[in-house]
């Protein structure tokens, strides 16, 4: 197996038994299968590698490589996948180089970006949940490329004295309704150097963000029961994260992908009760239907009997 200039997702899931694996990911009933060891398609790191999995096989490219551990949430797992990539990043040379969910760690995040700021050629930089946590916490959210935060990690982001998201200021906090002021809470999240280069902000409505400017806020299709799914804003990180391997700038990747993601929703007939793997497997459908027209990236099917 080719190590080299892939797509490279980092991530515990909670299965303790589980040890670290460096394996491609494909999908067989519903699950991950990483050289054996089967993972549900559910949520967390688990939904990410699968719809980044999906996609790349829909654009005819490789399939991801997972790096994953065990971790029920005492850093054990956690600890291993940092140390591999500290020792093997220069090894494995992924083009994308995604963070996921594990225990933040500012020491072992503050060693891994050294030693991806020194690599020959240095990987596009996605961070999600937890690892988004720490990247900030440590100060390095401008060593990223794309950060893609629900609402309340947006106001986490925007507060520089919080450590986690369940402890930011109530001022972040519209006090009426209770959500996040999403367009002030952009501008200073790159006041305060929270932010990456890009974002993509998930929420009821999605919000594409380069260098503190609002470039697209995607709405439509509305689908308010993805709120209430566990892992859809993981697919999104997939979506996302699959696009920009394959070429696309991180903008239009982001806006691509909230697209798609809302779409497959749709498609999927989503209501509170469906599971993300549903919404995954809506994924070919909807490239077929609609990617060409947003992107111009356009698969010619092979029609040879």
């Amino acid at each position: 197996m080719s190590e080299e200039g892939r797509l490279l997702v980092a991530g515990t899931v909670p299965l303790q038994s589980l040890p670290l694996t460096l394996a491609e990911g494909k999908i067989e009933d519903a699950c991950l299968n990483l050289y054996g060891h089967r993972i549900p398609c559910t949520q967390g790191t688990g939904a990410l590698i699968s719809a980044a999995a999906v996609t790349l096989k829909y654009l005819g490219l490789k399939p991801p490589l997972a790096l994953v551990a065990g971790d029920a949430g005492r850093g054990g797992g956690s600890r291993l996948i940092y140390e591999y990539l500290i020792e093997r990043a220069a090894e494995i040379s992924p083009e994308v180089l995604v963070l996921h969910y594990w225990l933040p760690d500012l020491i072992l995040m503050k060693k891994l970006c050294e030693v991806v700021e020194r690599l020959p050629k240095k990987p596009k930089l996605i961070a999600d949940a937890a690892s988004m946590y720490a990247a900030k916490a440590a100060g390095l959210a401008s060593k990223f490329d794309l950060f893609t935060p629900d609402l309340a990690e947006l106001a986490f982001l925007a507060d520089p004295e919080a450590f986690h998201p369940a402890y930011i200021n109530r001022h972040l906090i519209d006090i009426e309704t209770g959500a996040p002021k999403v367009p002030s809470l952009i501008s200073q999240v790159y006041e305060v150097k929270g932010a990456a280069k890009v974002l993509l902000v998930k929420g009821e409505a999605d919000y594409v963000v380069k260098e503190g400017k609002i470039l697209e806020m995607i709405s439509e299709p509305d689908i308010p029961a993805m709120e209430a799914i566990g892992g859809t804003g993981d697919t999104l990180t997939g979506l996302v994260s699959a696009f920009i391997y394959a070429g696309l700038e991180l903008h239009e990747a982001a806006v691509i992908s909230a697209k798609a993601n809302r779409t497959a929703g749709e498609f999927a007939q989503a209501s509170p009760a469906t599971r993300v793997w549903e919404i995954i497997e809506q994924f070919p459908l909807v490239f077929k239907q609609y990617l060409c027209a947003w992107s111009g990236v356009c698969i010619i099917e092979d029609s040879t009997p």
